[in-house]
């Protein structure tokens, strides 16, 4: 596979809702159709892009984004038939290079991604019951510091 990485703009975003819905309904089925698909874009046109930068890695089409801000990774979705072949580690590797230290929350049902970030050097250090997220699942709330990782790197 040979992708490229772009930022993305405002003309990409059906795109960027189809990947962001896709990866989440095949993830979690109890939760297919929580949202639209107008819905998902009313919400990268009116808050995602807005405050994030929004990049995108590019095969044929986009099959992968990640939206961050400084601190915060807010999304990082990949095609489930493109996952496992380095198209999160890529867009990871954007927000990394941008951000000293860095944050996100994730199911933790999500086993696929606590094993993704979690092997990247991010550690959990909060979790709740779900109460505060929309779809009342229990998270996780995980940082990467990027100086601790090149420390614990050149060890």
């Amino acid at each position: 596979m040979s992708i490229s990485l772009r930022r993305l703009t405002l003309k990409d975003i059906d795109r960027a809702a189809v990947v962001l819905r896709t990866s989440f309904d095949g993830r979690f089925p109890w939760l297919a159709g929580l949202h639209a698909p107008a819905e998902d874009c009313s919400y990268f046109s009116d808050q995602v892009f807005p405050a994030c930068e929004v990049w995108g890695a590019v095969d044929d089409d986009i099959i992968g984004i990640i939206a961050f801000r400084a601190g915060w990774i807010d999304h990082l979705y990949v095609l489930p038939g493109d996952q496992g072949q380095g198209v999160g580690s890529a867009l990871l590797a954007v927000a990394q290079n941008a951000s000293a230290t860095l944050q996100l929350w994730t199911f933790q049902s999500n086993a696929g991604a606590r094993r993704f970030y979690e092997g990247r050097g991010f550690i959990a250090v909060e979790q709740t019951d779900g109460s505060g997220n929309e779809e009342h699942e229990p998270d996780v709330r995980y940082r990467w510091d990027r100086s601790a990782h090149q420390h614990s790197a050149s060890e």
